[in-house]
């Protein structure tokens, strides 16, 4: 397979990956349905990075900081997320999970683990590690490459 071949392949495996992903949250049970996918990105970072102020996230998921707002205000009304004044900037907020929140992204995360561990049955350790690899590695490009314009 040349270059440009390769690169239409990724291009619509890409895209067929994010369909599939979608309608596998729509046509599931909960919990994956249990949070919508920029909760459940939120509240992630949140989980791993601690609480953070609305800026920070939207430079870390390289959103709009309009938007971080909105999805945030959402997720406060659901209980997922406590706000409270950014002490270093008097005009900014500061998020943190909530234990609903936490409960809540846990479980997604453990029903999404369970999925993919079926969808992959087939597949023996050393390439799940493979791709989790390069699944990293695009992911990070991809943030790098958004950052970079």
């Amino acid at each position: 397979m040349d270059d440009e071949s390769a690169l239409g392949s990724i291009e619509t495996q890409v895209a067929m990956l994010i369909r599939l992903g979608e309608a596998t949250r729509r046509s599931s049970p909960r919990p994956h349905r249990a949070l919508d996918r920029a909760a459940y990105v939120i509240l992630r970072l949140l989980r791993e990075s601690g609480p953070q102020n609305i800026s920070a996230v939207a430079n870390r998921l390289s959103l709009d900081g309009s938007t971080v707002t909105r999805q945030v205000s959402a997720m406060h009304r659901e209980g997922l997320v406590h706000r409270s004044p950014d002490p270093d900037d008097g005009r900014g907020t500061v998020i943190a999970a909530t234990d609903r929140g936490l409960e809540q992204v846990e479980a997604v995360s453990k029903a999404r683990r369970e999925l993919y561990d079926v969808v992959l049955k087939d597949w023996n350790p050393q390439e799940r590690r493979e791709l989790a690899a390069v699944l990293e590695r695009l992911t990070h490009d991809m943030d790098a490459y958004i950052k970079s314009r």
